[in-house]
């Protein structure tokens, strides 16, 4: 929850490819105040089966950039290998994952909620301000 001294962050990934949420994706969550500061990692959590994560740690008073870092490949490689369990006929070339992970980087301020969808299929993503 934001407070008039900090801001808030919230995600959740839907799967284009399927129409779905996708569950099981790793999000961590860093930091910093100030385009010439470090990064702080604050933790993480993985998405539900609604593709949310719930539980994302708060920001720290000061916060003016925000990145979540999406650990996405685990997710498509589960997918790959649950297609071709049921498929093998259509196996993949062995490609492998596209986009291995997708960071995504904004600014906020206090006392501002931020919704930050990804919408993400195997050979692209999108990411908007939601509500």
């Amino acid at each position: 929850m934001s407070t008039s001294a900090t801001a808030s962050v919230s995600t959740h990934i839907l799967d284009t490819s399927a129409g779905r949420p996708a569950q099981g994706v790793a999000v961590q969550l860093s930091a910093r105040g100030g385009r010439a500061a470090h990064w702080q990692a604050l933790g993480g959590s993985a998405t539900d089966a609604d593709g949310r994560c719930k539980d994302l740690p708060a920001l720290p008073e000061g916060t003016t950039h925000v990145r979540l870092d999406f650990a996405v490949e685990p997710y498509f490689e589960k997918k790959q290998a649950d297609a071709q369990q049921d498929a093998p006929a259509n196996r993949d070339s062995g490609a492998g994952v596209f986009f291995p992970e997708v960071a995504i980087t904004f600014a906020v301020v206090p006392g501002e909620h931020y919704h930050v969808p990804l919408l993400l299929n195997p050979f692209g993503y999108s990411v908007y301000r939601g509500s």
